[in-house]
């Protein structure tokens, strides 16, 4: 547990331009101006600034937003994040930041985490600090940004990526996943599910997931695969085959397959192992079970099993996941 004399709140600025929207400039606040740790103290503090002197900034709706703090806010960041806009200029013209947006940012310290949403991508490229990394943005931008920005490795199919100290995300909802993704990763599950219950939006969604699919509204005299879905969330400690899921919904295998990949974005087996895997982290962090019983719980079957799904997923050992999270634990519980 934090003292007070060590407890600081992680600064978060978010950079307000001119043209944002505001659904997007809220995105931070709310989710993590959400979070909190066990005594109920925030674990994050949320600015918000202009590249301007405090004042107006103009929105791409029908009203202005009063932003209370200027660009030299941005130096006092642990985390930045920028928001789309849709008055970039020559950002989103040409790739190439404006002065005055070139000042603003040669005030973050190095070391800082950049974060940006949607569009807010194109001000990370023009600084160049996506120069040779993955990122994604908007579908409907990604081709556009790709040739503005040829030395990114732009993937239009993906709700977010993470690349350590440098994330992108897709549209909107997707900011909100990109957000969610960013507690979890700091403070683990517990934590995020926390902020998500009370924000009402999924609790996870893997940045891998796709973050458009092209399809007809549904027949609403149509099936979908809800009822499988919940059914195997209650049933993850157990072999699950993909003909038993198809069967809660009465379906063949091939229909059902492609029903959920139309619905869910990911196959059946990619959806199931993302629930476990977020079981495992979960477990991982709540409790001091053995790892060969948390593999067990999750429904991976062995800890070896187990271990190379969270070391594909999140780069890490059980173990070294525990740490994170868990520190007061002995590391006797497993690794």
């Amino acid at each position: 547990m934090t003292s007070d004399r060590t407890y600081r709140a992680h600064r978060v600025v978010v950079l307000a331009l001119d043209g944002l929207l505001p659904f997007e400039l809220g995105i931070p606040q709310r989710i993590f101006g959400r979070a909190k740790d066990e005594r109920k103290r925030p674990l994050y503090e949320v600015v918000t600034c202009s590249v301007r002197p405090p004042g107006p900034v103009g929105t791409d709706a029908d009203f202005a937003i009063l932003v209370e703090h200027g660009p030299e806010a941005l130096a006092t960041a642990d985390t930045v994040v920028v928001p789309a806009s849709y008055e970039l200029g020559p950002v989103h013209e040409e790739g190439v930041l404006t002065e005055e947006l070139a000042a603003a940012l040669a005030l973050v310290r190095p070391g800082t985490r950049l974060v940006a949403i949607c569009t807010g991508g194109y001000v990370l490229a023009a600084a160049g600090y996506l120069d040779g990394r993955p990122a994604t943005t908007h579908w409907a931008s990604a081709e556009h940004f790709q040739r503005l920005f040829p030395k990114v490795r732009v993937d239009p199919d993906v709700l977010f990526v993470d690349d350590g100290d440098v994330l992108t995300s897709a549209g909107v909802a997707a900011g909100i996943d990109l957000c969610v993704h960013i507690v979890r990763r700091d403070h683990g599950t517990a934590v995020a599910n926390e902020v998500a219950r009370r924000t009402v939006v999924p609790p996870h969604r893997d940045g891998g997931q796709a973050q458009y699919i092209e399809r007809p509204v549904p027949d609403p005299q149509q099936s979908s695969t809800t009822s499988a879905r919940a059914w195997a969330l209650g049933r993850l400690q157990e072999p699950i085959q993909l003909r038993d899921m198809a069967a809660q919904e009465s379906m063949s295998v091939r229909t059902f397959t492609r029903r959920f990949r139309e619905e869910v974005g990911v196959s059946p087996g990619q959806w199931l192992t993302g629930q476990r895997v977020e079981r495992a982290r979960h477990l991982l962090e709540s409790t001091t079970l053995s790892v060969d019983q948390v593999a067990r719980d999750a429904g991976f079957g062995t800890a070896q099993s187990m271990r190379q799904h969270l070391q594909a997923a999140l780069g890490v050992t059980p173990s070294a996941y525990r740490r994170t999270f868990r520190t007061e634990l002995s590391t006797a519980c497993g690794q």
